[in-house]
């Protein structure tokens, strides 16, 4: 036999055993609860992504690409089309649901404590008595890579870690989920925190053009809209003044404000932000006078020396700002929430060694998953949960090569082309990833007419990224999306 018929059977064999191969199937658990008076279904597993193929022009079925892990909850004995349904997912690039999941939304919820008061291990789980199911149905989507969520064999991961195939697979979901459960006349809902918020944006635009569902409304926490505002570059001082009163209320938070409120340190802040951003485009051309100003006003406000603002060259990027605020006292800052510190292993780190806000929740919230899925789900998988994967990197932003990344037009169509879409965003004082006055900076960006405005509201809590780890801004912010929800649902 020649060798070019060698490899032809050879190639042959491998099609016919990958032919007679079981196509994956749904693996869905669902078990039965109750949260005080409410009676409700649990479903967790994966369900088959499929997409359909065409070769040479020709319709080749739907052919299964991943497995999507998912866990939604349902209310037992309700009309489903006055009963909203609300999909939810976190951020990233690379998180799994679990943070929205056990920290403000679903029935139950992590014991991590907050900061000065953290649970210590083997930690816990609790009844979430504010839980936005006794408002609507819950439907968490763990995006391709995270959670249990895989490519199937023989598939590629790759072609869903970046933009438009993220938002293409989990719009996908959410219209399966919807056709399924025979949820298109339910008020329906999205709600994303941090990278979730640049995916709700596009969602809320791709569900519309491409499924013709049209939602009720979208909740944003801490949303990532512009990367421009976020991430400090040599094209754009954006950012420097957009965060400087984040700084200065992280330094008023750890006492370097000695005298002086929050509110008055922030407003300063706030007040000074266009006069710093006039002082930054003058560049090389600012007098010796201006800049020795610019540098003790900066110094003040964010609660480091002079001479570490002048060696910045008066801009202070956050993650370097987060290793050098408490230095003095030998503690690295934390980035996604400002109020927690941690020790370093030395404290010459340029930029913060790690954020000390994800080491004090990872393992709450870890532990607390597993418990809850393999005992009270009754869902096993011996695969790892991905709660913050790293294999999703690098994230293609192919789509925005050349430019910043930036969302916001999409949700200003959607808003055009729904005039019933509403908006609600939440943000934290002590964000140091997505500061609110960045946020604030897009949502004045947004190109919708005025009255649409209407539409937008914004709520501020006294916490950082994740604000439902504070339990008093979490009550609170229960209380505000299942307002919303209720206002937006028509019903």
């Amino acid at each position: 036999m020649t060798e070019e018929k060698q490899t032809e059977t050879a190639d042959e064999a491998k099609q016919d055993a990958k032919s007679d191969k079981p196509e994956p199937t749904d693996d869905l658990k669902t078990t039965h609860h109750t949260l005080g008076d409410l009676s409700y279904s649990a479903t967790t597993g994966r369900i088959v992504l499929r997409e359909e193929v065409t070769e040479e022009e020709k319709y080749n079925g739907r052919k299964p690409k991943a497995e999507v892990s998912i866990t939604y909850y349902t209310l037992n004995g309700t009309d489903v089309t006055q009963r909203p349904v609300t999909f939810a997912f976190n951020g990233g690039p690379g998180s799994s649901s679990i943070w929205l999941h056990l920290g403000l939304l679903g029935p139950r919820r992590a014991d991590s404590g907050d900061v000065g008061e953290l649970t210590p291990p083997p930690y816990g789980l609790l009844d979430n008595e504010e839980s936005l199911l006794r408002h609507t149905d819950l439907v968490f989507i763990d995006p391709v890579s995270t959670g249990y969520s895989r490519a199937v064999e023989g598939e590629k991961a790759k072609d869903y870690h970046g933009f438009t195939g993220d938002i293409e697979s989990v719009g996908e979901i959410i219209r399966l989920w919807t056709t399924r459960n025979n949820r298109w006349l339910s008020p329906k809902f999205l709600i994303g925190e941090s990278y979730g918020g640049t995916r709700g944006a596009g969602l809320a635009e791709h569900l519309q053009t491409r499924y013709g569902l049209f939602l009720n409304g979208v909740m944003f926490l801490a949303p990532a809209f512009n990367m421009e505002t976020l991430y400090h570059s040599k094209r754009s001082d954006l950012p420097n003044a957009l965060f400087l009163p984040t700084y200065a209320a992280t330094a008023h938070y750890h006492g370097l404000h000695d005298g002086r409120s929050l509110e008055e340190v922030v407003t300063e802040a706030r007040e000074y932000a266009d006069e710093y951003r006039a002082v930054l485009a003058k560049g090389q051309n600012l007098t010796a006078e201006e800049r020795a100003a610019a540098v003790a006003k900066v110094a003040s406000l964010a609660g480091v020396s002079e001479a570490y603002v002048d060696n910045a060259n008066l801009r202070l990027e956050h993650t370097r700002y987060y290793a050098e605020l408490q230095r003095h006292k030998k503690l690295v800052t934390g980035r996604l929430d400002t109020r927690f510190t941690g020790p370093a292993d030395n404290y010459t780190h340029e930029r913060m060694p790690f954020d000390p806000f994800l080491s004090a929740i990872d393992g709450p919230y870890t532990a607390a998953l597993q418990y809850y899925l393999r005992t009270e789900l009754e869902y096993d998988n011996d695969s790892v949960y991905e709660t913050l994967s790293r294999t999703v990197h690098p994230w293609s932003y192919k789509e925005f090569e050349g430019e910043a990344v930036d969302v916001i037009d999409k949700l200003a169509n959607a808003m055009r082309v729904n005039p019933e879409l509403k908006v609600h965003v939440a943000m934290g004082r002590y964000d140091g990833g997505v500061p609110i006055e960045a946020i604030e900076y897009t949502l004045d960006h947004l190109e919708i007419p005025l009255e649409a405005r209407e539409r937008i509201e914004t709520r501020e809590y006294p916490t950082g990224h994740m604000m439902y780890v504070h339990g008093p801004s979490r009550v609170q912010q229960s209380a505000d999306l299942a307002d919303f929800i209720a206002r937006a649902s028509n019903r």
